[in-house]
């Protein structure tokens, strides 16, 4: 788990249209990252 100021491990995830988007694309820009648990898990 992360606690705040603690930088984001590098990942590369597919986007809506099935394009790779890595975490490091958006080096030097703003960013928030929201995760949460898939639908009907429960937490």
């Amino acid at each position: 788990m992360l606690t705040a100021g603690e930088q984001a491990p590098a990942f590369t995830l597919p986007d809506a249209d099935g394009n790779s988007v890595s975490l490091s694309d958006f080096r030097g820009d703003k960013l928030v990252i929201w995760f949460f648990p898939k639908a009907m898990t429960s937490g």
